[in-house]
């Protein structure tokens, strides 16, 4: 019991550049545009030791097979004053 480390939840985003033991990661079809490749493999690969996925085996397939990222709209071109982001010279 000493090992135990409460936690009651954490999204994938947060949890990146973090490593944790174990994870149990649930993936139901009810969240269907967080059902991505990349995102999977960003949860599972938070685990060094054991990963539970806890859900459908249709939501995991639907995630496997999607590979197209959805696109962000967070505000911060239009907060830092433009429309476009600035090109590397």
């Amino acid at each position: 019991m000493g090992d135990l480390v409460i936690a009651y939840a954490i999204t994938v985003h947060k949890a990146q550049d973090s490593e944790y033991r174990a994870i149990v990661l649930p993936w139901l079809t009810q969240h269907y545009i967080m059902l991505q490749r990349n995102l999977l493999y960003t949860a599972v690969t938070r685990a060094r030791e054991l990963v539970v996925i806890v859900g459908t085996k249709r939501a995991l397939w639907l995630a496997i097979r999607n590979d197209q990222q959805v696109q962000c709209y967070s505000g911060s071109a239009r907060w830092l004053g433009s429309t476009r982001l600035p090109t590397s010279t």
